[in-house]
């Protein structure tokens, strides 16, 4: 059976990917940011350490392994988010030179595949890049937007009735997928037969909602009345600001959500697209319950 590393062992992708692994009898190594000494993860053979800016420590954490699933999140307090990823990409693919034979499978974006003006999704168009570089062979996931991402708009919605939503209008329908669905993928992907490479694969989940379908699922999950609304353009980026978001991360989300608008992000032609089981209901009452847990 395989061994295979997972980087970004504890997020909510990970730990569904390393979970299902060991389910199906694979060694996992998972690869974590802080000290391991300590650190149980569910279907872990071992837990490592790896500073994603030092490439020597990043070839430690695959070395012997078969395989390796690698995640790469935009740091949102960073001062220039998309700065600080590119450091980490660069890291990872200089780690990498040094296991060629290593099948990797990297999580990406939906939009992943234009070149500039989606904001969010740029870094992980210049991820596919960097990795493309590389002998090894590739596996992409672009994943569509996480259904948690609506989680910590709750409070506010919950007090006030009301719901902001950048996608615009109200009625738009958008891809979004609940994350550990993102996690099972990659783990089924891993145990199979090596695929042609590059290979370039969308999940999202079983239905595109709309922000009225999000405001109904919070509605019947809180017990309070929320309705949606769209917040006016010009307003989103100190919105955004006033609610923690640096400068750099609010001019990215905001150019997100234009290209959002403008029907830019999806599949492509042709494109190879899995569905999760989750439901939006289901997703976001996930999400809810694992904010009051961490509390």
């Amino acid at each position: 059976m395989h061994t295979i590393a997972v980087f970004g062992a504890t997020g909510r992708v990970g730990a569904a990917t390393v979970r299902r692994l060991g389910r199906a009898g694979a060694s996992v190594r998972a690869v974590v940011r802080t000290d391991p000494a300590g650190v149980r993860i569910e279907g872990a053979a071992s837990v490592v350490r790896a500073d994603l800016l030092d490439p020597a420590s990043i070839a430690a954490a695959v070395a012997g392994c078969d395989k390796a699933q690698v995640i790469c999140p935009l740091p949102p307090r960073a001062d220039d988010p998309a700065a600080r990823m590119a450091a980490v990409t660069d890291a990872l693919v200089a780690g990498l030179h040094a296991a060629p034979a290593v099948e990797i499978l990297a999580v990406s974006d939906y939009g992943a595949e234009l070149p500039s003006g989606t904001g969010i999704t740029g870094p992980f168009h210049r991820l596919e890049a960097r990795l493309g570089e590389l002998p090894n062979p590739l596996t992409f996931v672009r994943s569509a937007e996480h259904m948690h991402n609506w989680a910590r708009q709750v409070p506010e919605a919950v007090r006030t009735g009301r719901l902001a939503s950048m996608h615009q209008p109200l009625t738009k329908r958008f891809p979004t997928v609940h994350a550990p669905d993102v996690g099972v993928l990659t783990a089924d992907l891993l145990l199979a037969p090596a695929a042609d490479s590059p290979r370039v694969v969308h999940v999202e989940g079983p239905d595109r909602p709309t922000a009225l379908d999000v405001a109904a699922a919070l509605t019947a999950i809180t017990g309070t009345d929320i309705a949606p609304f769209e917040p006016p353009r010009p307003a989103w980026e100190s919105a955004l600001t006033t609610a923690g978001a640096t400068l750099a991360m609010a001019g990215l989300i905001t150019e997100l959500f234009d290209a959002h608008n403008a029907g830019r992000i999806g599949t492509p032609p042709g494109a190879d697209v899995r569905y999760g089981t989750t439901s939006l209901a289901d997703g976001l009452a996930a999400a809810l319950s694992r904010e009051r847990l961490s509390r």
